[in-house]
């Protein structure tokens, strides 16, 4: 069997023609030669457009939410899934996090690879490739725990057939996953389909019910509220499968929700699980924190509702540069589609660079994209010229860094401290 690859691993990789943003004389240096270099974004050679991650944000994100989890008696799984990045995967696990929460099974590869050993997976899992993978991993590493979602009768069936089919030695860890209401997106949708899913999952030598697990942003027109509500129906879940004897001899039941939307009102409702059979682990999975976002998380973060509790801060940002002033009223810049997330909103301008003065980007708005062009609206009167560096806040921090396979962490003057590497 192959060694696992490492963080050293990435730092000795060599640079070339795959990995935009990145000085051109950069071709042939490993990463960590570049890095030793400490070179400025602004006159080390960076061409635009260049996704950032500011160095100071990053860490005080990183530091909160082990605060917050910590404060709050909450075991943290942060959803890997937004970064796909290992090198913030061990950075998380050392702010405290129990493990990675993971979504599909490629992505437990990538973890496994940089040696990542507790993973959620928030799904159902029923490929039988991916299931035969698995059981090897597991049988082949005592120390490596797996958690997956079941959700179906059916679902439980084909991971048995699999697993069985594998000669799985270790049964696998699950959880049944509850819906966020009968709209919901995947989960049983009753308490009477959560117990079929339970006998079935006992009716196995396979599989291990340790708990029960979903995600409240799907509530309906949520409210904190309707999530502490929801949140209770897992928790009275939790406690029927313990009455009936399900986590029988178990060291401890997981109870898991939280995304980056309601974590507070989960907190709240988790702080009040009853005593059960077996000590709780109370996990919650957010994953945007880890760079917050300037429009959809900047809205719905929890910390708005408890701002006593601190605040996250908005780590992204992508430079581009201006290549088109056609009138007084429209400017162009180098990114488009290709280079920024546009689902959760259109990227916002922050600032504008020229000659190594930086100033607000009052009266400059994004107003359209196209797979490498951001169309700029420009007020009356302002100064915007071709050349000028135009820095993006950006919304929804998962689809942008799916985009960007090595990202420069920039400290507040200009030094690159390092570079995320990223798997999608």
């Amino acid at each position: 069997m192959p060694r696992p690859s490492t963080l050293a691993d990435l730092a000795a990789e060599r640079l070339d023609h795959r990995f935009k943003g990145l000085p051109p004389d950069a071709d042939g240096r490993t990463v960590a030669e570049l890095t030793a270099e400490h070179r400025n974004l602004f006159d080390g050679g960076f061409p635009t457009p260049v996704l950032t991650l500011s160095a100071e944000r990053l860490a005080h994100n990183l530091t909160l939410l082990e605060t917050y989890t910590d404060r709050h008696g909450l075991a943290f799984a942060p959803h890997g899934k937004t970064t796909m990045a290992p090198a913030l995967f061990h950075r998380q696990l050392a702010h405290g996090a129990w493990g990675i929460t993971l979504a599909m099974p490629h992505q437990v590869r990538v973890a496994r690879e940089f040696g990542i050993s507790r993973i959620f997976l928030a799904n159902q899992l029923v490929d039988p490739a991916a299931l035969r993978w698995l059981a090897a991993e597991q049988d082949a590493d005592p120390g490596f725990r797996h958690l997956c979602y079941v959700d179906s009768v059916r679902g439980v069936e084909l991971m048995d057939a699999a697993l069985q089919e594998a000669g799985a030695v270790r049964p696998l860890e699950v959880v049944v996953e509850l819906a966020a209401g009968p709209e919901g997106r995947t989960g049983v949708r009753t308490a009477a389909q959560a117990h079929q899913v339970a006998d079935a999952v006992a009716g196995t030598r396979t599989l291990r019910l340790v708990g029960v697990a979903g995600y409240e942003a799907q509530v309906p027109d949520a409210t904190a509220d309707a999530v502490r509500a929801w949140t209770r129906e897992l928790v009275a879940l939790a406690g029927e499968f313990d009455r009936g004897g399900r986590f029988a001899g178990l060291d401890e039941i997981v109870v898991s929700a939280g995304g980056s939307e309601w974590f507070d009102a989960v907190a709240d409702v988790l702080a009040e699980v009853p005593e059960l059979s077996a000590p709780v682990l109370k996990l919650l999975r957010s994953g945007a924190y880890v760079t917050h976002d300037h429009l959809h998380y900047r809205d719905r973060t929890p910390f708005n509702r408890v701002p006593e509790e601190g605040a996250l801060e908005p780590a992204f940002r992508l430079w581009a540069q201006v290549v088109s002033r056609p009138t007084p009223q429209q400017a162009f810049i180098n990114a488009g589609k290709r280079d920024v997330a546009y689902d959760l909103g259109l990227p916002v301008v922050e600032v504008v660079r020229r000659d190594g003065d930086e100033r607000a980007g009052d009266g400059i708005s994004v107003t359209a994209l196209s797979d490498q062009h951001a169309w700029l609206g420009t007020g009356p009167g302002v100064d915007l010229e071709v050349g000028d560096w135009v820095g993006l806040g950006l919304s929804h921090p998962c689809t942008t860094f799916e985009k960007w396979p090595l990202i420069p962490v920039v400290a507040a003057d200009g030094t690159v401290t390092e570079y995320v590497r990223t798997f999608f």
